[in-house]
């Protein structure tokens, strides 16, 4: 039986992120794989602390991370599964501050400093990543959050072998719009796009849960 972990980098456990995320298990489950879904934001951890541990030539921690906290237990479940699955909104152009921590702490370790770099992670895996933000398409696009996403998966490939991404736009962010200063969304708009786009959002997560777990 295949183990698929997917990570939620978003603070929030029901809304856009973590929908899409259950619903890429689901897809994964419905092969009978095993899945577990984490919530990065559960967790006590910090980024990388550049001490070069998994670098040093012969040493007993190269290609690991020596840090101790919440994560070193998460970074071994890595190594045990067959697939992963990351999960973020898109922050200020890029990952959630969560999601690039531990990112650093994932595949920072596994990166040999070669030309053209290698991996020493200990065998190929399938990997996919959600991405949900607020703006529509012709703006990730002017304000190049697509460079940022192309170059994860560019690592993701390296390190793991393998990569795909969905990518879900104009997402319904707020519960209640009328509660918030958002002058430059409509509300109307926002929620004909989450009764219409987003289940179909939904239907694409679960067909790449299927095809992680089938890969």
């Amino acid at each position: 039986m295949k183990k698929i972990i997917a990570f939620n980098g978003s603070p929030r456990k029901e809304w856009n992120t973590a929908t899409l995320l259950k619903k890429a298990l689901d897809g994964a489950a419905s092969k009978s794989a095993e899945t577990e879904l984490i919530n990065l934001y559960d967790l006590t951890y910090q980024g990388c602390i550049s001490c070069f541990a998994c670098k040093e030539k012969g040493g007993k921690s190269y290609g690991k991370c020596v840090v101790k906290d919440a994560l070193k237990p998460i970074l071994k479940k890595v190594e045990e599964c067959d697939a992963v699955i990351f999960g973020s909104p898109v922050f200020l152009g890029t990952v959630s501050g969560a999601m690039q921590s531990f990112m650093e702490r994932l595949i920072f370790p596994y990166i040999k400093y070669s030309d053209p770099p290698e991996s020493l992670f200990p065998k190929n895996i399938s990997t996919g990543f959600i991405y949900t933000m607020g703006v529509p398409e012709k703006a990730m696009n002017e304000f190049g959050y697509n460079q940022r996403f192309a170059s994860i998966d560019r690592l993701l490939k390296i390190i793991f072998g393998s990569s795909e991404m969905l990518l879900c736009f104009d997402t319904y962010q707020f519960a209640d719009y009328a509660k918030v200063v958002a002058p430059r969304f409509n509300p109307e708009e926002k929620l004909k796009r989450r009764k219409e786009v987003f289940p179909e959002d939904c239907q694409k997560a679960f067909a790449l849960g299927v095809r992680l777990s089938a890969a």
